[in-house]
């Protein structure tokens, strides 16, 4: 039996994929100042542009941004200082100013496909996936050759679940990315979710080829081991990592999926609690210890580590879940309601949430409510095929969009 949460967000390539982001963060950099309005003839404009631009390859992110605020409050057409804004944003973390300084950029400049690529990537950044696909998709289609947007779309459809397009973006990559392990790793498990077999085991024996008995290796044969439910097999190919590199990033968090598989609740808690040791700021790592802690009977230890995943990552819909259950649990029905109605919008195609919420609605009085979640659940559910259902998602992989070391 496959213990899942109702989603998590198929969170593997650590990738040449993030040697990739980096370089995408760039991209829109080199507007150069003749982008200024011509009408405007000063020189100040120009040269606040220029000072902007120097101090951003020096990352001296502060001056360059005051630099660009005076360019756009003289020229607010001016389409690359707001996309530098945009980029300075992103180096900061701070996704949501970026994307509305990259979204004004856009709209000044709709043919650069270097801003929707930007775009694209910082939804990807903050793990909204699904609105991250429609600029990457505009970038692929008007850049067939760019290879980063179509790595990062291919990632995208894997994340949303979309396997077949996953697969369809991803194979043409092959002959340039089959010496990624991580590439045969995510395009092995879309196709296995595709039900693409020989391309599954394509995927794979390339993997076994350049892996070279390496930890990485045994984490990412460990995770196709995974996918099928294999789980003996997966926790010795885990364990060979660990015992190579015990301190290599989320090859703890794979021995504490594994082993939540086999019910040994509380060795996975500490294997989630090494890997947190390791990679404190994974959103995967608590979301998971969350759902741990359910199994432990430990509500206070459950209902904060699944606030702590929400607080790193919001984006997620099985921590919102799995909160609402907890809060089910202690007779807080109505915020366990909210945290339902957060998940939903961010899954609405899980049958997991609408039984919940259809429990939830009955204990608050909703009746009528209650009565057509819980038929609309039941929908979704007889229409599953229950073959495909079985293998409906990849375990999570947060180690395909973690920062490097």
């Amino acid at each position: 039996m496959r213990i899942r949460s109702a989603n998590t967000k198929c969170n593997s390539a650590r990738v040449s994929v993030l040697a990739l982001v980096k370089c995408l963060v760039f991209v829109t950099c080199a507007f150069s100042a003749c982008t200024l309005s011509a009408a405007q003839g000063a020189s100040n404009p120009e040269r606040f542009f220029q000072e902007g631009e120097a101090a951003l390859r020096d990352g001296k992110l502060t001056q360059a941004e005051v630099a660009f605020r005076r360019v756009v409050a003289v020229d607010p057409q001016s389409a690359g200082a707001f996309s530098n804004l945009g980029v300075i944003a992103m180096r900061q973390r701070s996704w949501a100013r970026a994307i509305e300084n990259l979204e004004k950029a856009e709209r000044l400049a709709p043919t650069v496909a270097g801003i929707r690529l930007n775009i694209g990537l910082a939804y990807f950044k903050q793990g909204d996936y699904g609105r991250a696909v429609a600029p990457l998709k505009s970038v692929v289609r008007d850049q067939p050759a760019s290879l980063q947007a179509q790595y990062l779309l291919g990632l995208c459809y894997f994340f949303t679940q979309r396997f077949p397009e996953a697969v369809q973006t991803l194979m043409p990559l092959w002959s340039s990315e089959s010496e990624n392990m991580n590439f045969l790793y995510v395009l092995a498990a879309g196709a296995h979710l595709a039900g693409q077999n020989d391309l599954e085991d394509r995927a794979l024996a390339r993997l076994v080829e350049i892996g070279h008995d390496t930890p990485e290796f045994h984490l990412l044969l460990g995770k196709a081991r995974l996918n099928k439910n294999d789980f003996d097999a997966a926790l010795q190919e885990f364990r060979h990592a660990a015992d190579a590199n015990p301190n290599l990033p989320f090859v703890h968090f794979n021995l504490g999926l594994a082993l939540m598989n086999k019910r040994d609740f509380q060795a996975a808690r500490d294997e989630f609690l090494k890997d947190i040791a390791i990679e404190p700021d994974v959103a995967s790592n608590y979301d998971q210890l969350g759902t741990v802690y359910s199994y432990l009977e430990n509500s206070a230890k459950s209902e904060k580590s699944f606030r702590e995943a929400i607080r790193r990552d919001a984006h997620v819909a099985s921590p919102h879940f799995g909160l609402a259950k907890v809060l089910q649990d202690q007779g807080k029905y109505s915020q366990a309601l909210s945290e339902l109605d957060i998940a939903e919008g961010l899954l609405p195609g899980d049958y997991h949430i609408h039984f919940v919420r259809g429990r939830v609605l009955l204990k608050l009085g909703r009746k009528q409510e209650a009565k057509k979640e819980s038929a609309f659940a039941t929908k979704i559910l007889s229409e599953r095929n229950t073959k495909i259902s079985d293998q409906s998602q990849p375990v999570p992989s947060p180690e395909i969009i973690s920062e490097p070391q």
